[in-house]
């Protein structure tokens, strides 16, 4: 099989040298941004790899709606196997590429844009096939977990953590996708798509990690409590609720476990019960394992991961959790709690089971009054 790669960066360049080490691959053309092809395997023009009859497969590794959207279209209607490590691309345009692949009969798969190295994407579609997916959930973020973990093991503040994961190569310059939990509710709906044949695009529920603090991080120790940013999917009635926030769990859970910058993937089955892929969930070489496990996956027969009947769909958050909440005192009053600690003007407390989506509204009216507020669902034990 001949594959082209779009894009040279860290991610498509680890994924060329593969295609030159693994048996019955060999590596065509690369596509790079025009005044950067300055190397003979690589080139600045996309129609020079669709019009090329001797590529059977393209894989995607740019980033970002476009010009990836508009190069998969080509790809995809050239005949081209298309391959893609791209979660916003397959978030935002996911249902149109895999109803153009099928239209022109090629195959469109995308396990590395969710779990990195991890083999996710591929056994949670094979259980949908075979099984009822009943929940889907995850550590999907490697930088935020990175900086939840220094906070909570190392004993340094928030601001000394992302320096870390930055100086590590964890984090972007710009890192607001991973803490503001977006990245994590990207990898979430393509789970959804593939588990439940829903793709969420609106009424998602979404915090990120930017209000955790050291402080917190002792208070919540004190209790036995760790602290994650989880994304975490399931049925709700005839509907799916989605939802990405910190959550605290017990500190001798398997979520509690996942150090550094590693992932946690897991799925739940009515039949098989709990499933978890514990892995690099990003990263040139883990990355690149996946985008070469499609093309195995495309040579042996496979021609889609997202689900043929897959529709988008709106999240119903009015699933009820417990929650801890920090905040100024004087809003304490607002929430039906189990118990309140109050130290000066600061209060700290658990919550009664209340709709997700009711809580994150109630949070950010109170931030729409300048105040700061830290909250985490309180998980229940999967093990």
């Amino acid at each position: 099989m001949k594959v082209s790669v779009l894009g040279c960066g860290r991610i498509g360049r680890g994924i060329y040298e593969m295609l030159k080490s693994v048996p019955g691959f060999e590596p065509g053309p690369v596509l790079e941004m025009k005044g950067l092809a300055t190397e003979d395997f690589m080139v600045d023009d996309i129609d020079l790899i669709v019009s090329d009859p001797s590529i059977d497969a393209v894989v995607e590794s740019i980033g970002g709606i476009e010009p990836a959207f508009t190069y998969a279209v080509k790809s995809i209607t050239a005949g081209k196997h298309f391959v893609s490590t791209n979660k916003a691309l397959i978030a935002e345009k996911g249902l149109e590429l895999s109803a153009l692949a099928k239209e022109h009969g090629v195959a469109l798969i995308f396990s590395g844009a969710c779990g990195g190295g991890m083999p996710y994407l591929h056994n949670l579609a094979l259980a949908a096939e075979t099984d009822e997916v009943l929940l889907v959930e995850g550590i999907f973020n490697g930088t935020t977990n990175y900086i939840l973990d220094a906070i909570q093991r190392k004993g340094i503040s928030y601001e000394a953590a992302l320096g870390e994961a930055q100086d590590l190569g964890y984090a972007e310059r710009d890192p607001s996708a991973d803490l503001t939990g977006l990245d994590t509710q990207r990898k979430i709906v393509l789970a959804c798509s593939v588990a439940f044949g829903k793709l969420p695009t609106g009424g998602i529920c979404r915090e990120g990690i930017g209000s955790f603090t050291l402080e917190d991080a002792a208070y919540l120790n004190s209790k036995g409590y760790v602290c994650r940013l989880l994304g975490k999917a399931g049925k709700n009635g005839d509907n799916i609720y989605t939802y990405i926030q910190p959550v605290l769990v017990s500190d001798t859970s398997s979520l509690a476990s996942i150090h550094k910058n590693f992932n946690l993937a897991g799925y739940t089955g009515e039949r098989c019960g709990l499933m978890q892929f514990i892995g690099q969930g990003a990263g040139r070489w883990p990355t690149a394992t996946s985008a070469l496990r499609d093309l195995c996956a495309i040579r042996g027969g496979t021609l889609r991961m997202m689900r043929d009947d897959c529709t988008d769909a709106a999240a119903v958050n009015d699933i009820e959790q417990r929650f801890f909440v920090r905040l100024p005192a004087l809003y304490a009053d607002l929430f039906d709690a189990e118990c309140i600690e109050t130290a000066g003007e600061t209060a700290r407390l658990f919550t009664k089971p209340v709709a997700v989506d009711a809580m994150h509204a109630l949070v950010k009216s109170i931030r729409e009054k300048g105040a700061e507020v830290f909250f985490a669902s309180v998980e229940e034990e999967n093990d």
